[in-house]
C-alpha cells in the first residue's frame, strides 16, 4: 500500500498484522480524490483549491491512508480517531514515515464516540467495518462533538447493499468496487 499522488507520492504505508484493518484500496482512493478534485459542485474554486482549504477528518482511520493521501494532495491538516492498538501503531508510524506530525493529530478512541473537537472538519473520511450501522452512528456523534463543519463533504466507504440512512446530507457521487462501495454527501445544514 501507497500514497498515490501528491507530494508524498509513492510513500509505502504500513498496515497492521491481521484481518481487522481493511486498508482502501489504492484503486478506490484514486477515484475518491479524482471525484474530489475533478467535481463540478465546488461551488466557488476547483476542486484542488477547496482540498487545500480543508482540514481532515479521518474516522475508523486505521493506517490513515486516506487521511495521509488528502495531505499529500495538500489539504491543510488532519485528524485520524482511530480504537484499535495495532492499527493505531500502524497509523503513527504512517505519519512519522511521511513526515506530517506537524500537520496530523492522532485521536485514540471510537468515532461513534468522539471526544469534543478542537476545530471543525470539512472533509470528513468514514470507514468503517462493513454493514454495522456505524456510519449513521458516526456521521451523528461526530456532528454533536463539533467534528463536522456546516457544508461539510463526507466520504463513505460501505458494503455495496448497505444503506446508509444519513438524514440531513446530500448524495454527489456513488462509485463501487467490487464488494464495496463509496458514497460522497454533503451536509446541508
Amino acid at each position: 500500500m501507497r500514497i498515490i499522488a501528491g507530494h508524498l507520492r509513492g510513500r509505502v504505508l504500513a498496515a497492521p498484522p491481521g484481518l481487522a484493518t481493511r486498508p482502501t484500496a489504492e484503486r478506490l482512493r484514486q477515484a475518491v480524490f479524482d471525484m474530489l478534485w475533478h467535481a463540478d459542485w465546488h461551488a466557488d474554486s476547483n476542486g484542488r483549491e477547496w482540498l487545500a482549504a480543508q482540514r481532515v477528518l479521518d474516522g475508523f482511520a486505521g493506517t490513515g491512508a486516506l487521511g495521509l493521501e488528502a495531505l499529500s494532495r495538500g489539504a491543510a491538516g488532519a485528524t485520524f480517531i482511530e480504537n484499535d492498538r495495532a492499527a493505531l501503531a500502524a497509523l503513527r508510524a504512517n505519519i512519522a514515515a511521511c513526515r506530517m506530525e506537524e500537520r496530523a493529530r492522532v485521536v485514540a478512541g471510537d468515532a461513534t464516540r468522539p471526544p469534543r473537537a478542537t476545530a471543525p472538519c470539512g472533509l470528513v473520511f468514514l470507514d468503517p467495518p462493513y454493514a454495522e450501522g456505524l456510519i449513521p452512528r458516526a456521521a451523528a456523534a461526530l456532528m454533536a462533538a463539533g467534528w463536522i463543519a456546516p457544508g461539510a463533504v463526507l466520504v463513505a466507504e460501505h458494503a455495496r447493499e448497505e444503506a446508509l440512512g444519513l438524514d440531513g446530507w446530500t448524495p454527489l457521487a456513488t462509485r463501487t468496487h467490487g464488494a464495496g462501495a463509496v458514497s460522497i454527501l454533503r451536509l446541508e445544514r
